[in-house]
């Protein structure tokens, strides 16, 4: 049997990845950074266009042709008829969902190297939608994070909105004269114009470095996940289940090591059976500093929720801004180094100091 010389092998060329042209969003820039996070889409040029025949050109389409098909790799959500969302969600689809929704288990098992059937990359591709990409969705699709009608009678302290993702991409949509150039190697081609044009030139690579923007958080995130998040899991149920033997009613959860605990307490706390009762949640969690040996230990008040800036029970009033040996005479315990004065978090020399403040707080 023979083989076809090399110089005879047909070459194909990387799939080319369309979107729109002119004002961008967080949702397509980061569309287009999921897609060449994989193998296939790695070297694919870009084409931003909303010129129906160059985009008819293109084997993957995201944000922009008005439609949604992924038999044909076209991943629009303008359409009056669209109301995809992602499983067990209620929030539409942008063009960031529906790629993450298609081919986020294999970007997820691409950079993590689990198998893309595994249990950990569907909680890895669940986790990463809720927390990230969800955000996303309602944003582009306008919708709010609560009820309007809950609040209307609510007035912001401060104006947050110019702190975003999706307010930071906007704002590359401004021509200043001043950006860097993007950190994206890819070669992007040029849009409508037969020849290319200066301002378009220019918005690609403000185009670009929105979507590196986006892309470097999700790669984070995911790294986070994966490798510490995921892992702290059994950790974290462990030292819930052992919670007892730490305090008669369960209201400590003591850590070996630094853990991030919070997302995995309130899961568990959510299934237990006595999780909703004042009297079994959880209210200090114990852990040391460093995993080196003499670190010195924390005592974290536990939110009321994940994102809630409110303790379910402070340290105690008498504790907050005092330090050192006056805070260790004012406890009534040897050791102490600090109280924070909202009363969230304190330490001590020792898990011996610590435990013991931590007994005295949840009885005062």
């Amino acid at each position: 049997m023979t083989t076809s010389p090399a110089s005879k092998r047909v070459k194909t060329s990387p799939p080319l990845i369309g979107t729109h042209n002119g004002h961008f969003h967080a949702d397509e820039a980061l569309a287009v950074y999921l897609l060449r996070l994989l193998p296939a889409y790695c070297p694919s040029n870009l084409l931003r266009t909303r010129d129906p025949t160059l985009l008819s050109t293109c084997h993957t389409v995201v944000d922009v042709g008005g439609e949604y098909d992924s038999t044909q790799n076209r991943y629009d959500h303008h359409q009056r008829t669209f109301n995809t969302t992602f499983p067990a969600r209620e929030t539409k689809l942008s063009s960031a969902g529906l790629v993450y929704l298609h081919f986020g288990k294999a970007i997820i098992a691409e950079h993590t190297g689990l198998d893309p059937g595994h249990t950990d990359t569907d909680i890895l591709w669940r986790k990463l939608y809720a927390d990230f990409i969800e955000a996303i969705d309602a944003n582009d699709n306008g919708i709010p994070v609560y009820p309007p009608h809950e609040t209307s009678a609510l007035t912001k302290r401060f104006n947050d909105s110019g702190i975003t993702l999706s307010s930071l991409v906007s704002d590359l949509n401004n021509d200043f004269s001043i950006s860097a150039p993007p950190t994206n190697t890819l070669e992007t081609e040029t849009t409508n114009n037969t020849s290319p044009s200066r301002p378009q030139d220019e918005e690609d690579a403000r185009f670009l470095t929105a979507s590196d923007l986006m892309g470097i958080c999700f790669l984070r995130k995911l790294h986070g996940y994966h490798t510490s998040w995921l892992p702290a899991r059994s950790t974290v149920l462990a030292a819930y289940e052992s919670r007892f033997e730490v305090e008669p009613q369960g209201r400590i959860l003591l850590f070996r090591e630094p853990t991030p605990w919070k997302d995995h307490l309130y899961t568990f706390e959510s299934a237990s059976s006595s999780g909703g009762k004042a009297d079994a949640q959880v209210l200090y969690v114990l852990y040391p500093e460093s995993a080196d040996a003499g670190a010195k230990w924390r005592i974290q008040a536990v939110p009321v929720g994940k994102d809630s800036f409110e303790s379910r029970k402070p340290l105690p009033e008498a504790w907050r801004g005092v330090r050192d040996e006056e805070l260790s005479a004012v406890a009534g315990v040897e050791g102490c180094v600090f109280a924070h004065a909202s009363g969230f978090i304190g330490g001590n020399v020792s898990e011996k100091g610590v435990r013991e403040m931590a007994r005295m707080a949840v009885e005062m």
